[in-house]
């Protein structure tokens, strides 16, 4: 009982971490990792329903650059507020300061597919599948899957000015 109500007067007193600037827990990052990681493992399809070609690669352009780039950045444009997010958005077509991995390139397409509908929670990561038809978000998950080795075509129509609102 003294735990308990230790713990819920901490919450009560402001003093959890909860701004995007505060430090994480001890930890906060390989836990909800690991859950996460868990969670995709148990529901991933592995077989993408559509193929990886031009077609699904334009039509997740245009759908990308409507729904995903003011947040993860365009070939060339990182996003301007990604970096003040919790955890910050990846900028998906940024090659990783670790290697030559460019966004999520590296992940299976089925992998971005349940990170596109689900969301993810406590991240800003918007689930989509209420949004986008299962087709879209493959699209989205297949150009993503790719984004290293895009056609020049598909590079210069993400490269384009973001429609203004």
């Amino acid at each position: 009982m003294v735990a308990a109500a230790g713990l819920f007067a901490y919450l009560r007193e402001g003093n959890l971490p909860v701004a995007t600037s505060d430090k994480p827990f001890p930890m906060e990052r390989q836990i909800t990792h690991s859950a996460l990681d868990a969670r995709i493992e148990k529901e991933l399809v592995k077989t993408p329903p559509i193929a990886a070609d031009a077609s699904a690669f334009t039509a997740g352009a245009a759908i990308y650059r409507q729904q995903c780039a003011s947040c993860h950045g365009a070939p060339g444009k990182d996003s301007a507020f990604a970096k003040y997010m919790f955890p910050d958005a990846p900028q998906l077509f940024v090659k990783h300061h670790h290697g030559d991995v460019v966004g999520v390139s590296d992940d299976p397409p089925g992998e971005t597919y349940w990170k596109v509908a689900n969301g993810i929670r406590l991240t800003g990561m918007p689930a989509y599948k209420n949004v986008l038809s299962d087709t879209q978000m493959w699209q989205v998950s297949q150009l993503l899957a790719n984004a290293d080795k895009l056609p020049a075509d598909v590079q210069a129509a993400l490269a384009q000015p973001m429609p203004q609102p």
